[in-house]
Parts: structure tokens; sequence; C-alpha cells
């Protein structure tokens, strides 16, 4: 949108972007809104209206706003893994053969397709990634691993961390901690 502003006598052009939902400010509320929604996806909105000090209207059109705005991106449902079956988890530090651009990008587009990879993070130190893998077993793991080498996604070396216990698994952020307002 262009908006006209006089400084003196000269007329000046100002361009202003057009504010969108997705520029929206997010105060206490949002933020609470979205902490009790990755606590529990399938809360009604009279609870979740509860739970953050809002009536359900209101509430509910916080949630729409959030939703079209990105900052709500799914509502999942979190599996009882060891309900199913054994299964392995496991860490995976790669180093890459090469590191050009187009090698960084040709390593994430083939390690995309492979299910069991879970996490896939680009690092900072003595390596340039940092997988986690859920497998059936260390068997299948081994597998995977030498299929992915044979295809040459560019690895140059790998080292496995076998996951023996979880003591600590969060599936939400401490939103509330990390964006508390300013004093």
């Amino acid at each position: 949108m262009t908006v006209y502003a006089y400084s003196g006598n000269v007329k000046q052009n100002v361009v202003q972007k057009e504010h969108t939902v997705a520029d929206m400010k997010l105060d206490r509320i949002d933020i609470n809104i979205l902490a009790e929604l990755q606590k529990n996806g399938r809360i009604t909105n009279t609870d979740l209206a509860d739970a953050v000090a809002l009536s359900p209207s209101p509430c509910l059109a916080r949630v729409k706003r959030l939703e079209k705005a990105g900052y709500i991106t799914s509502y999942n449902a979190k599996i009882a893994l060891d309900k199913l079956g054994e299964t392995a988890t496991v860490f995976t530090e790669v180093t890459l053969t090469d590191h050009h651009m187009e090698d960084f990008a040709k390593f994430e587009r083939n390690i995309r397709t492979i299910d069991e990879v879970i996490e896939c993070h680009l690092i900072s130190g003595g390596y340039d990634y940092l997988l986690k893998f859920v497998t059936r077993g260390i068997t299948h793991y081994q597998t995977l691993m030498e299929e992915i080498l044979e295809k040459d996604f560019g690895i140059a070396k790998y080292f496995s961390y076998i996951v023996l216990k979880s003591p600590i698994e969060k599936l939400h952020y401490p939103l509330t901690t990390l964006f508390k307002p300013e004093k």
C-alpha cells in the first residue's frame, strides 16, 4: 500500500508493508494458548478458554488466527511405540565427504526419503549432521546404514550411538519461559 507523506511542501511516496496475520505480535495469551495446545491438541475450546482466562469465542478466534498465521502447523497423536513392539533409537553423527552447498542439498534431499530418520539437524562442531533413527532393532539400523552408504548420499563417515534409556522426552517447548515478556 502506498501512503503519501508530506515533509514541508514536498509530497513523498512512502511504501508501507501491509500487515498480514503472519506479521502479528503474539501476546501472553497467544503464548499460553500455544503452550496448552502443544500439551493437548484435543483440548476442547471451552477448556482451552478456561486455561488461558478467555471466553470461548475470542479463544477460538485466536486459535484460528494462530493456525492461519502458521504458528500452529499440525495436531498429532503420540504413539506408545513400546506397546507395538521392540524398537531401537539411534543417534548418528554424519560427516560429509565434501562441503559445498550442493553436497549439503544432495544429502538433505536423499536423507529425507528415509522413513526411519525422524530428525535431521545440520550442526556446528566436529561433524556435519546429527540424525535420529527409530528402527525395528540394531540389525535393521545397520542394514539401513549399509543401504544409505551404497546409495552414495555423500557420507564420509558416521558414528552411531544406541539409546539405552530415555529418562526425559518432552514433546512440548517451554514457550512461557522462552517467550516471557521482557520487563
